[in-house]
């Protein structure tokens, strides 16, 4: 596909401002003038619209095809949420109104939202209270990792370490690194969750906390997390839930109510909003009453007339986290899908996400070794082991998929999997969708038996097929990017 600046014709127009009456060069030095016009392309409009529409037409979401990435649930957005989010009043506000004189008064409706959306938070999740600062889940983590530092400062522990289990999502050693703590690591039981004679060893008077993803990355609930919760908090230790994977949960557990401290949530994940691309995102993080003072400021309060305010009021809060008062537009996108659904619909949520993950495993099975021969939670980890010993691995199992025009799953991850592949399918997926992923899956092992070489040079179907990743990091050519 050719360029826009490729499909230029000289003299060609597509839409002619009005000549400005303003003398765009006054005042500015000659050195920043433009010797030459810019090099704009000139097309019609009709050459505009056709050009992006067949740009749009490249491109991969939920909307279009399957989208198995294990770890991310990436279940289809709903409409209703968006046309929420675009009500006037709402996506109109000035994000600077409630920091003027009685500016307050303007923005009650959002407050509210804010406010009401942290209730609902911490019944899902049995948390006393909740920021909505953070704009992503690592944002989230961090958040949690800074209050968990404050929280131990304030009470004179000396604490050197965070504890992460192998299975862990990357995120958690690097934030409890950046919250300045060592990182010590636990392993994996043949059960596929942490072993707990591994974990007694670790947990001192030393550790700050235990970082855990609940269910965890290998779509594995810990049954004994209360007991666990009970060993780090036996030495003042914090227990952090990584929320990203929430949506296996939802009505059927509250983190809050197995002893963890303090969780983020995903709710560019769990709740539906738009996900993938880089953003937006929004990880809101909730606390027990112990982590309560140092909560972010500010935070959205009820005076007694019943309106809304922000309170700053929070000596040891760990400060700000982000310009403003988080992603509102995911927020509200958020409260939408929740009000929608209610108490029963999130429990149909995490009953079919882990009934679809279970049918995937099942299926599966035969074909490619699971990473645990036991009953998953949202998504399924498997072993393209068998297949690598064909000379067909993970990735070009995941290369062949691309050509059936279906996302792959997430491949070598988590670490602790040899040729990892995850899978989740979410809730919103039918099972004629996940069979026809299951016959590709098929497909893929019929041929690495039969012609194990034919994968070398998938995919066939997209523009960019086998790039050489590591020659791409190791040869990073700077002038390309300094001579644009």
């Amino acid at each position: 596909m050719k360029l826009i600046f490729e499909k230029s014709v000289k003299g060609r127009q597509g839409f002619q401002n009005p000549r400005s009456d303003v003398d765009l060069k006054a005042g500015i030095p000659s050195q920043y003038l433009r010797k030459v016009d810019c090099p704009f392309p000139e097309v019609s409009e009709l050459d505009v619209v056709r050009h992006y529409t067949a740009l749009s037409q490249k491109n991969y979401s939920v909307d279009t095809q399957f989208y198995p990435l294990g770890s991310c649930t990436m279940k289809y957005n709903p409409k209703f949420t968006e046309t929420v989010a675009a009500i006037e009043g709402f996506c109109n506000l000035h994000p600077l109104l409630p920091q003027l004189k009685q500016g307050e008064k303007f923005v009650q409706g959002a407050l509210e939202v804010l406010y009401h959306m942290e209730q609902l938070l911490c019944e899902i999740t049995g948390m006393d209270r909740f920021t909505m600062q953070p704009m992503a889940g690592a944002h989230g983590e961090l958040t949690g990792a800074m209050m968990m530092a404050a929280y131990h400062r304030r009470k004179g522990n000396r604490k050197k370490y965070v504890i992460v289990p192998d299975s862990a999502h990357g995120t958690n050693p690097a934030t409890a690194a950046t919250a300045g703590y060592e990182i010590v690591s636990v392993q994996s039981d043949q059960n596929g969750v942490m072993d707990i004679n591994d974990l007694k060893d670790k947990i001192t008077d030393e550790a700050a906390g235990l970082m855990v993803t609940c269910p965890n990355t290998l779509g594995i609930f810990n049954s004994e997390a209360d007991k666990i919760a009970e060993m780090v908090h036996a030495v003042d230790g914090v227990m952090y839930c990584d929320g990203a994977n929430l949506n296996a949960i939802l009505g059927r557990c509250r983190p809050g109510d197995i002893g963890f401290d303090v969780v983020h949530v995903n709710l560019h994940k769990t709740f539906s909003t738009p996900h993938g691309g880089g953003g937006p995102g929004a990880g809101p993080v909730g606390v027990k009453k112990k982590l309560m003072p140092f909560l972010p400021i500010s935070m959205v309060d009820r005076c007694d007339d019943g309106t809304f305010y922000l309170n700053y009021d929070y000596p040891d809060s760990i400060g700000y986290l982000a310009p403003f008062y988080g992603n509102f537009s995911i927020i509200l996108r958020a409260y939408a899908y929740i009000i929608m659904a209610g108490e029963e619909g999130l429990r149909e949520v995490s009953n079919h996400a882990v009934l679809n993950a279970n049918y995937i495993r099942q299926r599966l099975k035969e074909r490619f070794h699971p990473a645990y021969d036991r009953l998953c939670m949202h998504e399924a980890v498997f072993s393209a082991s068998k297949q690598a010993e064909r000379g067909v691995h993970a990735i070009d199992i995941a290369k062949y998929l691309i050509d059936q025009n279906m996302h792959p799953p997430t491949v070598y991850f988590p670490l602790s999997v040899k040729e990892a592949i995850m899978i989740e399918p979410t809730e919103t997926e039918s099972k004629e969708t996940m069979d026809r992923f299951i016959e590709a899956c098929f497909q893929a092992d019929d041929l690495s038996r039969e012609h194990p070489e034919a994968f070398h040079g998938l995919p066939k179907t997209t523009p960019v097929t086998r790039p050489d990743e590591v020659k791409a990091a190791r040869e990073i050519h700077t002038n390309y990017f300094q001579n644009r």
